[in-house]
């Protein structure tokens, strides 16, 4: 797998849910409360008045370890129950929720591609606070399947 500033990287993560597919795109969708299920997210909220819609803005809080930043997020893709996604500006991550009905449960992908190359400043940021890019790539990747799999317990539990 490719560096992410080598703008050829893709990380994908699927998890079943035994959940309808519109129950679980309203908690992918809740970027506010992301918090809750990601590992390295903290929540954040929407500007001027947004939501899950196309085109909304979200500014995101982040933190791993003592380091905290903030990021801003555009979203590309709101087809509630079919697809999320959202473009994250500092680090020029697509970050994508594809749900496909399955019986009466959900199949769930998380993906996380480039939408451009990764800033300067973002791997800057990596290299020197975060252990590095290809550090925090794998935290990325194992915290896609920790984010699916807290979702899945929040989608199951209702």
């Amino acid at each position: 797998m490719g560096r992410l500033d080598d703008h050829d990287y893709a990380d994908e993560v699927s998890e079943r849910i035994d959940a309808p597919a519109e129950r679980v795109y309203d908690l992918v969708s809740d970027l506010p409360a992301m918090g809750r299920f990601s590992p390295e997210n903290r929540g954040g909220r929407w500007l001027r008045g947004g939501g899950p819609v196309a085109g909304a803005r979200f500014l995101g809080l982040n933190r791993r370890g003592p380091v905290a930043w903030v990021t801003v997020s555009r979203v590309v893709t709101a087809d509630r129950p079919n697809e999320f996604t959202f473009d994250v500006a500092s680090s020029g991550a697509r970050w994508s929720y594809r749900l496909r009905r399955d019986g009466e449960a959900t199949v769930v992908t998380e993906t996380r591609t480039p939408f451009r190359k990764r800033p300067m400043v973002a791997r800057v940021f990596a290299a020197g606070l975060l252990g590095g890019v290809g550090d925090h790539d794998r935290e990325m990747r194992d915290g896609m399947a920790a984010t699916l799999a807290r979702i899945k317990a929040a989608a199951e539990r209702v």
